[in-house]
């Protein structure tokens, strides 16, 4: 966990940051790779993927600084020191959802279609935002004892959180479960029915973060759930809805 990969001078370049631009990167290739599916041209493609990549780094920050002001209220500069992680990803993908539904809507898009092919690329741009999570430090389990148990280096800020004692891969381990969600995606707007993807995006990751969620260490309860579980039962509850319609509406058509 060493949050700079370079420094030159006074300018230092975060892994958190390299980790973004990878995922970036992965993710337009994959929404270029799928647009025909959702009968976007290129330049809707782009527009889309810029305007959702906005929205998703304000949300995730607007969410984080809300959630943990208390860092930031006597130095308020540092709200804009992004390269530095405090993302939430609930908050950049609350955002992102609202802004692809306004496009599509404004621009008589189908919406559904477009929030499918999202669902494969979000999934590999969560994969490689959370290696940068784990590089960074942040976003970081609960102490254990088991074999998997990862210690921060002596001096780090984490290593002074966590009292130096190993704790749960828990980035590394959202990290792979998003690259498989991404293969059964791509594999799914294949095989699946209009609607499915986005559905089945919905379910599983609610349901694996609500369960990521109790190894994380670095959590407040509400009313004994953390705030991304009491969304991911939302997620839950939206997700096996729509794929039931979904699934049922595409079956009489």
């Amino acid at each position: 966990m060493y949050p700079i990969a370079v420094k030159i001078g006074s300018l230092a370049i975060h892994w958190y940051g390299i980790m973004a631009a990878c995922g970036f990167m992965i993710a337009s290739w994959l929404l270029e790779r799928n647009r025909e599916y959702a009968k976007l041209s290129k330049d809707q493609c782009g527009t889309l993927l810029i305007i959702a990549m906005i929205a998703g780094i304000l949300g995730a920050r607007i969410f984080y600084v809300v959630q943990f002001f208390h860092q930031y209220k006597d130095d308020l500069i540092r709200i804009f020191y992004i390269h530095e992680g405090g993302l939430v990803f609930y908050g950049g993908f609350i955002l992102a959802f609202l802004s692809i539904i306004v496009y599509t809507r404004k621009n008589k898009l189908d919406t559904i279609r477009v929030l499918d092919i999202f669902a494969p690329a979000m999934a590999a741009a969560h994969c490689f935002g959370r290696i940068g999570c784990f590089l960074n430090g942040c976003c970081f389990g609960r102490a254990t004892d088991a074999f998997w148990g990862v210690t921060a280096p002596a001096g780090s800020i984490l290593y002074t959180q966590t009292g130096g004692l190993p704790v749960h891969p828990v980035q590394l381990l959202e990290a792979g479960e998003n690259l498989l969600l991404c293969f059964f995606y791509c594999w799914l707007l294949k095989k699946g029915k209009r609607g499915t993807v986005v559905a089945s995006y919905l379910l599983i990751y609610g349901i694996l973060r609500c369960i990521n969620e109790t190894l994380r260490g670095d959590n407040v309860l509400y009313w004994h759930l953390t705030p991304a579980q009491w969304i991911g039962a939302l997620l839950i509850t939206a997700g096996a809805g729509l794929l039931c319609y979904f699934y049922r509406h595409e079956k009489r058509a």
